[in-house]
């Protein structure tokens, strides 16, 4: 049945077709939803949000009344209330479900309010983009109504005294519509989805296989291509399409797809369509909506309020965290070809919400952003200001003109002397000269970072590689207990979790 047929009920239809207005008019609609629903709490109290309502200029009211915050301090001032079952602390009710988050390297999870009206929204968001599909050309249509395997946490969720808390992925899998159940599209299927163990959820995955017509895959790109290398494996194929012939559509986020795109394509029997979203923990903000286009559209006008705060040293210090009271703009005062940080206000109770991601506008006319980063996940040890966008694409490059698959990496900053190295830890099974790889990757991020360059003749005086088994980084995200689901290999290692890395790599070294 083509999805396209699909009756679909009349609130998702409604909020499918809300009109188009411009950049700005869409946020001040959205921020007064949002406070208008909001301002009985507690938080909402404390912070007037009925002044900001009645004010001529809400934004800039509210960005005068209303602090900027991290993680550490919403939770420490407001959320913990919301996991002892505390009822109107930041949005209207109790919160049932809690997304448990640990990033890329922080140790202890956080819990993330997880509301219904934000698991509407951002099924509302994937609904959305998936209709975008029709202004796609030499796309497989009929691919559309075929099966969607999502490779995501178990949906099998941890029992607090009044809450659930699990992945993201796992909590919205739970709460999937059921008339798209009923249409069957939804694969693994219930009972595989709540599997925890990801090693067993894998091996039931590639049993079910050969019933299944996918046309949809969904997940991070190293499980999933993991997964999809033992369904090739277990049925002697070229490829996956020899099984899934109706294969069209990788939607993927979380990291950047370049360094696997080289591992996919050895996999496919024919070219698929790679559709990018930007769904955190704490929403779905941005999703691509046009083909062949490298930005993703930020969802102005679906209960996210957007500020953005320039990734500068006015804003933030040298180990990456937000300085007090930093300039914070909204989307129409934004340039493009800048990085900054991003705040969100969410119909989950978050409130001018630093997620700790670093975008950049790159269409200013069709609100289109890429993601560059973490405000945290950089190197700057002496001005070198090197991002994780500047590493996925020396990577790139670097692995194309060896033609090498390196499905990971990681760097760190290390003291040389007086001075200051990088030491890069790159994955590859492939063969290829360590030094040869090492001096590439620094000559093509002296292309692309013009501090990096100066930096490299001064105090900046070496960089390391070390080429190790795609299995060694596999290996100590197992260790760390972050397999599957929404777990991300960190592309800086700093502090404990260099710490830990240094270890478990010597430990290899002693066995």
């Amino acid at each position: 049945m083509p999805i396209f047929d699909i009756t679909l009920p009349k609130t998702i239809a409604k909020a499918l077709n809300l009109p188009v207005s411009d950049p700005r008019r869409q946020q001040i609609k959205v921020l007064k939803k949002l406070l208008r629903l909001s301002r009985f709490t507690q938080f909402g109290q404390k912070y007037q949000f009925d002044e900001i309502l009645l004010s001529r200029h809400p934004g800039k009211k509210f960005q005068q009344l209303v602090p900027t915050c991290n993680y550490d301090k919403i939770y420490r001032e407001w959320w913990y209330k919301t996991l002892e079952g505390t009822p109107d602390v930041c949005w209207p009710g109790v919160i049932k479900y809690f997304a448990l988050s640990s990033g890329t390297s922080e140790a202890a999870s956080k819990y993330i309010p997880v509301t219904k009206e934000l698991i509407r929204s951002n099924t509302v968001t994937s609904f959305r983009q998936l209709f975008s599909l029709t202004r796609y050309e030499n796309i497989s249509k009929r691919s559309i109504g075929k099966g969607w395997l999502m490779l995501g946490g178990s949906t099998q969720l941890q029992k607090g005294a009044t809450y659930f808390a699990g992945d993201l992925s796992g909590i919205q899998q739970k709460n999937i519509p059921f008339w798209f159940l009923g249409l069957g599209l939804y694969k693994p299927g219930k009972k595989i989805a709540r599997e925890k163990d990801w090693s067993k959820k894998l091996e039931e995955i590639v049993e079910k296989a050969p019933e299944w017509d996918i046309g949809f895959i969904v997940g991070v790109p190293a499980w999933l291509q993991l997964c999809i290398e033992k369904i090739i494996e277990r049925y002697k194929l070229k490829n996956i399409h020899e099984l899934w012939p109706n294969l069209a559509f990788y939607v993927h986020g979380g990291v950047a797809l370049e360094p696997y795109k080289k591992g996919f394509q050895k996999l496919l029997g024919k070219p698929i369509t790679f559709i990018e979203t930007y769904l955190a923990s704490e929403g779905f903000l941005a999703y691509q909506n046009r083909q062949d286009t490298r930005g993703m559209h930020l969802v102005l006008n679906n209960n996210i309020f957007f500020e953005f705060v320039p990734f500068d040293d006015e804003n933030f210090d040298s180990d990456g965290n937000m300085l007090p009271e930093p300039t914070a703009y909204m989307i129409h005062e934004i340039e493009e070809n800048r990085d900054y940080a991003i705040l969100i206000s969410t119909n989950a109770g978050a409130w001018r919400y630093a997620i700790g991601d670093t975008i950049r506008l790159v269409d200013k006319e069709k609100s289109e952003i890429i993601i560059t980063g973490r405000t945290k996940h950089f190197l700057s040890l002496v001005g070198e200001h090197l991002s994780v966008d500047n590493m996925n694409k020396a990577i790139e490059m670097a692995s194309e003109e060896l033609n090498v698959f390196i499905p990971e990496f990681t760097v760190a900053g290390v003291p040389h002397g007086n001075f200051f190295a990088h030491q890069w830890y790159i994955a590859t099974d492939d063969q290829v000269d360590a030094e040869t790889l090492c001096n590439l990757i620094d000559e093509k991020l002296k292309l692309l970072n013009d501090d990096y360059e100066v930096e490299r003749k001064h105090a900046l005086r070496d960089v390391k590689v070390d080429v190790l088994p795609e299995q060694v980084f596999m290996d100590f995200m197992r260790a760390k207990g972050k397999i599957g689901g929404q777990h991300k290999f960190p592309r800086v290692l700093k502090g404990k979790m260099l710490e830990e890395w240094q270890l478990f790599l010597k430990k290899q070294v002693v066995q």
